[in-house]
């Protein structure tokens, strides 16, 4: 087993067999022979791993969430690592956000810190064409551009910090929080990306020269207290779920029982700890910096300020089934360590907490993220891809959600396959990347089902139905085991839904047999089988008492019988904003041209303004240049029609003989020259 520390962990992935074994792990980054892969992955955090990397879960022991689970399920459904790990790591499993409809459900689950580590580690050296080595990079190595695509440079390659070089096709970078980044406790500043690793300097600047928009962000970790120093017996208990719900969708169930998983504990915040934070903010230069931090997940100090006389849940979450730590979540804080003691013992439960490692925070540089593609290839280097923080997202679901993607457009880069690209209204991770390529960031951007248009379709039981035929055929990243069951799944949902509807009584006959629902006999209307399912109290096995015979077989899979309930039950809202979604697709299906210079373009009418935000974001589609804030719907209009006139032109030019077209060139160009 191997431990990668420091902002200087690159990882090579090979998709074909070079001259190098095809697994192999090395501390020693100054091999004999020069290395040459097809993608080399530059980071070992969750996006990389989802590149095939190395993982270190450095804030929040858990995954999944109210919109973070629906990332989980939708990079599961692609054949991702991360929701098979934690099926495998979790000692807390629990569905948040269940009185609302499942649309919205988040699946989450606490996480042993320790067994993670070793899972992804096993997975990642057991993957076949698969190199890992630790080193520090410190350059790129830039070559003249493909003509056929846009952007100033391609990158071939890697410098590392001794020198040696790397060389590749493509090149992803998932480097975190470790751009230029800085470690604050107190009044105490120094050069970190993580406690006790150094940053990455030297990449950050050469980012800069080649003229990526740099921005700075903040983020900051709770303290740690020793779970024996803490008053349990006094703290409102959290019990897992029972049955727990696995993350992946090729697991019916996690490798631990309910009953043998471990509480998590709720405490507040009080304002003796107001006190101590407002007393004590001179003392705190995090607070003061203008880099900003997560909106949704802020400080403690941060909370304070903007939420004043209210007191703050903090949740004991433990770190490991055999971890004598604890994670205060809620309790994210940079005053000097003796404060932050101070603090914690003010909490009800923590009176005697002893803290084992003070909370800190880190501010790190991101680059623009209108700077990539929605492939999220760079427009300024090309087949240099951007994946996690350095793209200003926060949490570990978004940045394995673009860690696959990364992944998958690296390598159909490689093989000169078109990029793989998710929708709007096809998945979560279409609406995350999407909105980072059109509106940017300013903030650590983390994914909310509100966000989301179309969250009816966009449902975590679904993602495969959504994405796992399209990761098969397109992009070759789904194994064909997964295929196989989300095929065996689709056909079984379709053909449960078919028979559903073809049984029909009248509803005095439906409140007979299931006198639990709360079924209207006032008209004695007949009623489908599927129209019974919508009601609350009644589910596959209730109907399957009432009519045995055909529906007995769909109580038997767990996963189908609560997955026919959820069809029954969007049914009729579905068919609405499916029609919407098809409108949604044809602006999307509207390209832009690639090579289109928005700022001397004069077939069209648009704003100097217009013209430089486009020219910034370049987006794909109509759909997303119209996203663009600023960018006017007038705009857009004109914009359209420059579009439709100029495939028209195209088209009529493909349909003249060659020798008609050959003049028509020719009088172009004798035009251009006058």
């Amino acid at each position: 087993m191997f431990s990668f520390r420091g902002c200087g962990r690159w990882v090579a992935a090979s998709l074909t067999k070079q001259h190098h074994p095809s697994s192999r792990f090395s501390g020693d980054s100054a091999a004999p022979w020069t290395p040459h892969f097809d993608v080399v992955v530059i980071g070992g955090g969750h996006a990389g791993t989802e590149v095939r990397a190395n993982c270190q879960m450095s804030c929040n022991p858990s995954f999944g969430g109210i919109g973070k689970g629906h990332l989980m399920r939708e990079v599961d459904a692609l054949d991702g690592l991360c929701s098979r790990i934690c099926d495998q790591s979790g000692v807390h499993y629990k569905v948040l956000n269940r009185r609302k409809g499942p649309a919205v459900w988040g699946l989450r689950a606490q996480i042993d810190r320790k067994l993670y580590k070793q899972n992804m580690q096993k997975e990642i050296l057991n993957t076949p064409l698969l190199t890992v080595q630790e080193g520090a990079v410190e350059d790129l190595i830039l070559t003249e551009p493909e003509p056929e695509h846009t952007g100033k440079y391609r990158v071939s390659g890697v410098v590392l910090v001794d020198g040696s070089t790397v060389y590749a096709e493509s090149v992803v970078l998932t480097t975190g929080t470790f751009l230029r980044g800085m470690i604050v406790i107190g009044l105490e500043m120094h050069p970190a990306g993580r406690l006790g690793d150094q940053p990455s300097i030297g990449l950050a600047q050469t980012l800069e020269k080649l003229g990526f928009v740099v921005g700075r962000l903040k983020t900051g970790t709770p303290p740690r207290i020793a779970k024996e120093s803490i008053n349990f017996s006094i703290l409102n208990k959290q019990t897992p779920d029972n049955p727990s719900i696995p993350f992946s969708f090729i697991n019916e169930t996690v490798w631990i029982k309910p009953e043998d998983q471990l509480p998590c504990y709720l405490t507040h915040t009080n304002p003796q700890v107001d006190e101590i934070v407002l007393e004590n903010l001179h003392l705190n230069c995090h607070v003061k910096e203008t880099a900003k931090g997560p909106r949704y997940c802020p400080s403690i100090e941060s909370k304070v300020l903007r939420f004043p006389n209210r007191l703050h849940q903090v949740w004991l979450e433990p770190e490991g089934m055999d971890s004598d730590l604890i994670y205060p979540q809620g309790l994210s804080v940079t005053l000097p360590a003796e404060l932050q003691e101070k603090m914690i013992t003010c909490i009800r439960g923590l009176e005697k907490a002893k803290m084992i490692q003070p909370g800190y925070g880190v501010q790190y540089d991101y680059l623009d993220p209108r700077q990539i593609t929605p492939s999220l290839e760079t427009h300024l280097v090309q087949r240099l891809f951007f994946a996690g923080q350095i793209n200003g997202t926060t949490g570990y679901e978004e940045a394995a959600a673009q860690g696959v993607i990364a992944g998958i457009n690296a390598s159909l880069r490689v093989r000169h396959k078109p990029p793989f690209v998710i929708s709007r209204t096809e998945g979560y991770i279409g609406v995350l990347i999407d909105d980072l390529t059109t509106l940017g960031t300013n903030e650590p951007y983390r994914m909310f089902t509100s966000r989301a248009e179309f969250r009816l379709s966009l449902r975590p039981d679904n993602a495969d139905s959504r994405l796992t035929f399209r990761g098969y055929k397109e992009a070759g990243c789904v194994s064909q085991q997964r295929f196989e069951r989300a095929t065996w799944m689709k056909s079984s949902l379709e053909e449960g839904i078919s028979v559903l509807k073809s049984i029909e009584f009248p509803s005095s006959k439906w409140k007979n047999l299931i006198p639990e629902a709360s079924i209207s006999i006032g008209k004695s209307l007949p009623l489908r089988a599927l129209d019974v399912l919508k009601y609350e109290e009644v589910d596959i096995e209730l109907l399957a008492k009432a009519v045995p015979e055909p529906l007995r077989k769909y109580t038997k899979c767990r996963e189908l019988a609560e997955r026919l309930k959820i069809e029954a039950t969007y049914e009729s809202v579905l068919f609405h904003q499916q029609q919407e979604i098809k409108e949604v697709q044809r602006d999307e299906a509207l390209q832009l041209p690639k090579d289109l210079d928005y700022l001397t373009l004069r077939d069209v009418s648009l704003s100097h303004e217009v013209r430089e935000k486009l020219h910034f974001s370049r987006p794909q589609t109509i759909g997303a240049a119209s996203r663009i804030p600023g960018v006017t719907p007038a705009a857009i209009i004109n914009l359209l029609r420059f579009v439709k006139t100029t495939q028209q032109r195209q088209a009529a030019m493909d349909r003249l003989p060659k020798t008609d077209q050959h003049l028509c060139n020719t009088d172009k160009l004798e035009d251009r020259q006058l």
